[in-house]
């Protein structure tokens, strides 16, 4: 069983504490609005994107066929989920890699597929479009700075399930977080 303040077995720190949680929902917050901004332009509210360093690139990449891929704006997808990362990272206490895995492993898979699809269409910028756009850039590093603490969070909790597992506790009622299944898990 953890002690008190939460620390996973084998972990010298906790990685839901509010302490790791809050840097991760602020760059949401920060990510979710650049990408609103983007989008909004995307859906032609401003006619012009903020760019200080690559003329008209920006204006080129979210105007782009990969923008339009889908039915909505790619940046409008980029805003809903930062949101799902702020939201995810905001439900719990610093308990909850034991207490609600499922949020645990919703929030790891919110950021860690944004971060890596932000690295993917980073890449496309010049390869295909020979251009650079400073709002996705600064978007994407902020998808992969979250990456690593959203991981460590998921990581404790898939350990917490592993060790559930173990012990021949239903993982279900534990991947839930029934509190009659965590007294009984090491």
């Amino acid at each position: 069983m953890s002690n008190n303040e939460g620390i996973p077995p084998g972990w010298s720190y906790n990685p839901a504490t509010w302490g790791q949680r809050l840097p991760i929902i602020g760059l949401a917050v920060i990510g979710m609005a650049i990408a609103s901004y983007m989008a909004l332009f995307q859906l032609n509210v401003f006619s012009t994107v903020w760019e200080p360093f690559f003329g008209n690139d920006s204006r080129k990449i979210l105007t782009s066929a990969t923008s339009k891929i889908l039915p909505i704006p790619d940046a409008a997808l980029g805003a809903i989920g930062y949101l799902a990362d702020a939201v995810t990272g905001a439900i719990g206490g610093k308990f909850r890699w034991r207490t609600m895995p499922w949020i645990v492993i919703m929030f790891g898979l919110a950021v860690g597929p944004l971060g890596f699809i932000s690295i993917l269409l980073v890449v496309l910028q010049p390869v295909i479009y020979d251009a650079w756009c400073t709002l996705c850039l600064c978007s994407a590093l902020i998808s992969v700075i979250m990456i690593g603490p959203a991981m460590d969070e998921m990581l404790a909790s898939m350990q917490y399930m592993k060790r559930v597992k173990a012990s021949n506790v239903s993982l279900w009622k534990a991947f839930w977080g029934y509190k009659e299944v965590q007294g009984k898990v090491i």
